[in-house]
C-alpha cells in the first residue's frame, strides 16, 4: 500500500465528501428528517463535490505509526523510539443540530449516540474492543475536560490497515479527537490541559505530503488528543494499553518518548534508513493481533505486578539492582516468566537509549545490532511472538517470519517483532540492493503478499474548517 501523498489524500477526502453527502443528504443543519436509500438520509450522488451549503465541515486526518524501538516499555515509564508512517486515517465531520453522533465508518458499520441520555458519555461493556466505543469514549473524554459536545456526523475511512500492529484504533481515535476540537473548540485538545505550546509545535511539523482543501487549520495540542485517546482505548474500548500509539499517531514525525514523566516528553530525532543504504519492511503474519486481548493484556499486569512486589507502581520507578535483589522472591512468588518478562523491560530500555545514541553518532550498524537483541528478547523472554493458548504450537506465523528473515538476511539486515505481538506484523531493516530480492522471496515462501515498504516521518494529526 503507497504512502498518503498530496494526490491520494486528496483522492480520499473526495471519498469521503461523496459518502458523506450519499449517506446523511440533508442540506443545512436539522432542516430535514432522513429519508430513504442509507441509513440516514437519501442519496444525492453529487460524485464528491463539496458536502452542501449551509454546514461548517471539519476535514482531520491521523497516521498510522510504527514503533522503531522499545518493545512493551511504554507502560511501565520506559522509553521508546516510534514513527509515524504515510498511511492515514481520514474523517469529515459537521454539525447536524439533532443531538445525535452519527457515523458511518469505512469498513466498521455505523455508530449512534443519542446526546440526551444521561449515560451517553459512561463506557457501555456491550461496546467493548468495538469502534462504537472509541466514538463514545473520545466524545466522552472532550466533554468531561470542558469540550462542549453537541450532535453532528462523521464519516470515515482508513488507508491504515487494521489488525497488523500499525495502530489503527490509535490512528482513529486521534482523528476523532481532531475533529471535536475542529466543530466546538477551543476546547482541551488546544494543548492547554497537556504539552501546551511545545505540543502544538509538535503537531504543526512537517505538513509536506497530506492533502489540504485549503481551510482553516484548527490548534491542535498532539499531546492532550493522545491522552485523552490513551484514557479512550482503556477505559471505553477496554485495552489497557501504554501512551506510545496514541503519542506516535499524535506527533507525527519520527520520534522519542520518554514515558516516565506524568506527562510524557516527547522529543523529535532523525531516523533516515535511506541515507544508510537500508528500506524498511513490514511482513504481514496474518494473525490478527486483535483477537488476543488477553495476552496482550498479561503483559502489562505481570509487568505491574513484579512492580509491585518491588513497592513501586511500575517497573521504570525502581532500578533494576532492586530486581535482581529481589529476583529469588519474584520467581517464587510470581514465576519465572513473569521475572523474564520484567528483565526484558530493563534491558529493552538500556537497547533504546543505546539505539537513539547510535543513531546521533552515525553508527547504523551498532543500531541494527540492537534491532537484533530486542527481536530477540521479546522471542525468548517478553514471549510476545507466539501465541500461548492450547494448541497454538502448530501455528506460529510470527515466528516462522522471524526465522525467515534471519535465513535471508543474516547479520546484514536486522529484524523484530512489531508493535504487540502475538501475530501481527514483523519489521525489517533490508539493505536496499537486496530489499525487492527479500520481499519477492518471502512473499514467495509465505504464499501470499506479506511485504510492505514503509516510509518513516509522516506529519501527524491534521484538522482544518473547510470553506
Amino acid at each position: 500500500m503507497g504512502s498518503a501523498t498530496a494526490s491520494g489524500g486528496a483522492a480520499k477526502v473526495a471519498a469521503l465528501c461523496a459518502l458523506f453527502e450519499d449517506v446523511f443528504g440533508a442540506p443545512a443543519v436539522g432542516a430535514q428528517g432522513a429519508g430513504a436509500g442509507s441509513p440516514y438520509g437519501a442519496p444525492t450522488g453529487n460524485g464528491g463535490a463539496p458536502p452542501a451549503a449551509g454546514r461548517a465541515f471539519v476535514l482531520a486526518s491521523a497516521p498510522g505509526r510504527m514503533e522503531v524501538a522499545g518493545n512493551h516499555v511504554d507502560h511501565q515509564g520506559g522509553r521508546v523510539i516510534s514513527a509515524a508512517i504515510g498511511e492515514r486515517t481520514w474523517g469529515l465531520a459537521a454539525e447536524n443540530g439533532l443531538g445525535r453522533i452519527r457515523a458511518v465508518m469505512e469498513g466498521f458499520g455505523t455508530v449512534e449516540i443519542d446526546l440526551a441520555d444521561p449515560q451517553w458519555a459512561q463506557p457501555h461493556p456491550v461496546e467493548a474492543l468495538t469502534s462504537v466505543a472509541l466514538v463514545r469514549g473520545m466524545a466522552a473524554t472532550f466533554a468531561a475536560g470542558g469540550g462542549a459536545v453537541r450532535g453532528f456526523d462523521l464519516v470515515t475511512g482508513s488507508e491504515v490497515p487494521p489488525g497488523c500492529g500499525l495502530s489503527s484504533s490509535a490512528a482513529f481515535e486521534v482523528m476523532i479527537g481532531a475533529c471535536l476540537e475542529g466543530l466546538f473548540g477551543p476546547g482541551p485538545f488546544t494543548g492547554s490541559a497537556a504539552g501546551g505550546a511545545a505540543s502544538r509545535a509538535l503537531v504543526a511539523k512537517g505538513g509536506g505530503g497530506v492533502a489540504s482543501s485549503g481551510g482553516e487549520a484548527v490548534p491542535l495540542g498532539a499531546v492532550a488528543v493522545a491522552l485523552a485517546a490513551v484514557e479512550c482505548e482503556q477505559r471505553f474500548f477496554g485495552k489497557p494499553c501504554g501512551a506510545q500509539d496514541q503519542l506516535a499517531c499524535a506527533c507525527g514525525g519520527v520520534v522519542t518518548i520518554d514515558f516516565a514523566p506524568k506527562v510524557p516528553v516527547v522529543e523529535p530525532m532523525t531516523l533516515d534508513a535511506a541515507a544508510e543504504g537500508y528500506r524498511i519492511v513490514l511482513i504481514d503474519s496474518r494473525q490478527d493481533h486483535s483477537l488476543h486481548q488477553d495476552e496482550f493484556a498479561a503483559i502489562p499486569a505481570d509487568m505491574r505486578m513484579v512492580a509491585n512486589l518491588l513497592g513501586v507502581p511500575r517497573l521504570g520507578d525502581a532500578p533494576v539492582d532492586t530486581l535482581l535483589a529481589q529476583l529469588q522472591r519474584v520467581r517464587t512468588e510470581l514465576g519465572d516468566r513473569r521475572a523474564m518478562r520484567a528483565l526484558h523491560y530493563y534491558d529493552e530500555v538500556a537497547r533504546v537509549n543505546a539505539q537513539r545514541a547510535a543513531l546521533a553518532a552515525g553508527d547504523f550498524g551498532l543500531f541494527l545490532r540492537e534491532v537484533r537483541l530486542s527481536g530477540a528478547s521479546s522471542a525468548q523472554f517478553l514471549q510476545n511472538v507466539s501465541l500461548r493458548e492450547p494448541g497454538s504450537e502448530a501455528r506460529q506465523p510470527a515466528m516462522v517470519i522471524q526465522s525467515l528473515a534471519a535465513h535471508l538476511l543474516g547479520e546484514r539486515g536486522a529484524w523484530r517483532i512489531h508493535g504487540g505481538g502475538f501475530g501481527g506484523s514483523v519489521l525489517a531493516f533490508v539493505p536496499c540492493a537486496e530489499a525487492d530480492g527479500f520481499m519477492g522471496a518471502m512473499d514467495g515462501l509465505l504464499g501470499y503478499d506479506a511485504c510492505r515498504e514503509v516510509t518513516l516521518g509522516a506529519p501527524g494529526v491534521r484538522a482544518e474548517r473547510l470553506p
